[in-house]
């Protein structure tokens, strides 16, 4: 009885330290990844700002409901009976969404450079027609 009693406990105490961690990781990310990709958006919109800061802001929407969504998916902890097992099995979960973290914060740079790259390849092309109107 005692036993279930405190694996209960551990595995509450997990998802008490798991949940605002993991919240916070993604609050943070988001934070930086979306201050900073301001230029590019603004580069992508042709320097219409309002329209590139209300994409940013639904794009960073987007980022907090799909990272915080998974880490409420993955949050399942199973039979936590030690310290040492909450240790561990807090360290995966932490590094598992982190590592998500980063690749999904690698995908949107990678995007906004597709996306920048895009826009001056476009007025590159218009720059050349008004200049060789001929071709």
């Amino acid at each position: 009885m005692t036993a279930t009693v405190l694996t209960a406990t551990y595995n509450f105490s997990a998802y008490m330290i798991y949940l605002p961690i993991v919240i916070t990781l993604t609050i943070l990310v988001s934070q930086f990844l979306f201050k900073n990709s301001k230029a590019f958006m603004i580069d992508i919109f042709h320097q219409k700002k309002d329209i590139a800061m209300a994409t940013n802001s639904l794009f960073k929407i987007g980022f907090y409901l799909l990272n915080i969504g998974f880490a409420l998916c993955i949050i399942e902890f199973f039979q936590i009976e030690t310290v040492e097992r909450l240790v561990v099995a807090l360290s995966k979960k932490i590094g598992g969404f982190s590592i998500y973290l980063g690749l999904m914060m690698i995908l949107n740079l990678l995007l906004f450079l597709k996306g920048r790259k895009h826009t001056l390849n476009k007025e590159k092309q218009i720059n050349i027609k008004y200049e060789n109107p001929d071709i």
